[in-house]
């Protein structure tokens, strides 16, 4: 399944993956600084709560027996699909990861392309659409987080996905009626792959929702988040397709 994505960290080929599918998997990532140097040619680096100075994180499991809210990537645990920074106004644009040691077993990044899932509940359940686009209908980040919703204008045609399954995300009755039927969706049109080491992606957080299974070992990722650079001309999100185009 990824080998339509997949490129090498210089090819001139990543944007215009990234501009159209949304997503590509790359090779040649050996640390952390092979990421940042990617990072930095495509876009502006935004810092996360949990990165260093130079918006690089680390992920590994810390060992600790009890996973705070928010903080489960720390852990061995499985991840829901979910997209990054869903509880800030203005999520960065791009997710950009690499992968330095791989997990002993599990672990596997699982990818949904929201784009499928946008069109699927547009053709099978527009009700649950609807209900999933409805402003300020979902509070994600708990009581200091942002009123949203899933799907939301992005501006230029396009629809922003904004997305957590966890205890962090509050949902309103008549979203939460139809958590169930898009969960289903997703399932429709997950895939997953294991990352080996010098390995990453980068994807459209504004399009791609992204977790992981459960795995032992010591498994480490690195992340940074970004916005594509200006002169880049990258347009984010599901494209809202004309009834003609939905074929």
């Amino acid at each position: 399944m990824i080998e339509p994505y997949r490129v090498n960290a210089d090819s001139a080929n990543l944007v215009g993956l990234i501009a159209e599918q949304g997503l590509a998997v790359v090779d040649g990532l050996d640390g952390p600084e092979d990421l940042l140097r990617l990072a930095q040619s495509i876009a502006i680096v935004v810092p996360h709560r949990d990165s260093g100075p130079d918006g690089v994180t680390t992920i590994a499991d810390l060992g600790e027996s009890i996973v705070r809210s928010g903080f489960a990537g720390f852990s061995a645990c499985a991840l829901n699909p979910h997209t990054d920074r869903s509880g800030v106004p203005h999520p960065p644009a791009l997710l950009m990861m690499s992968c330095t040691q791989a997990a002993t077993t599990g672990g596997e990044c699982v990818l949904i392309d929201g784009q499928a899932v946008y069109d699927d509940l547009a053709e099978s359940e527009p009700e649950a659409l609807t209900a999933l686009s409805t402003p300020r209908s979902v509070l994600f980040g708990g009581a200091a987080g942002y009123l949203s919703s899933i799907f939301s204008d992005n501006g230029g045609g396009r629809i922003a996905v904004r997305l957590r399954l966890d205890e962090l995300a509050q949902f309103a009755p008549e979203v939460d009626r139809w958590i169930p039927v898009l969960r289903a969706a997703i399932d429709r049109h997950a895939f997953e792959f294991r990352l080996t080491a010098g390995q990453g992606y980068v994807l459209d957080n504004h399009r791609w929702l992204h977790g992981r299974r459960a795995f032992t070992g010591q498994r480490v990722v690195h992340r940074v988040n970004g916005d594509p650079l200006p002169e880049l001309v990258v347009a984010t999100g599901v494209r809202v397709r004309a009834s003609s185009d939905a074929a």
